[in-house]
């Protein structure tokens, strides 16, 4: 069984199941974004059942942290541009490749 841990080399500091590259938003957002069972979570990732929990507590304990790091994730960098349907791309042109 593991703990939950916050290094900012890892993740960028963003919680996690210890020794694992596998956040806390990673596994809730499989269980309850994706409608997966934490056990078939925890057989995708390898991990023991008690640590998918661990994390879903860790995010219903922790809603703020938890809202803040999901925004992060959603943001697109400025030198990007998100594009939803057909009329993101009116006035968009596209460069020609060198031939």
């Amino acid at each position: 069984m593991s703990k939950i841990v916050s290094t900012e080399e890892v993740l960028g500091g963003a919680p996690r199941i210890e020794g694992r590259r596998i956040g806390v938003h990673h596994i809730a957002r499989r269980v309850i974004d994706a409608g997966k069972s934490p056990e078939q979570v925890a057989a995708d990732y390898r991990l023991d059942i008690a640590d998918v929990h661990r994390a879903l507590t860790y995010y219903y304990d922790n809603p703020d942290e938890m809202r803040e790091i999901q925004s992060e994730h959603r943001t697109v960098p400025d030198e990007l541009s998100v594009i939803r349907g057909p009329q993101d791309l009116e006035g968009v042109t596209q460069s020609e490749p060198e031939a």
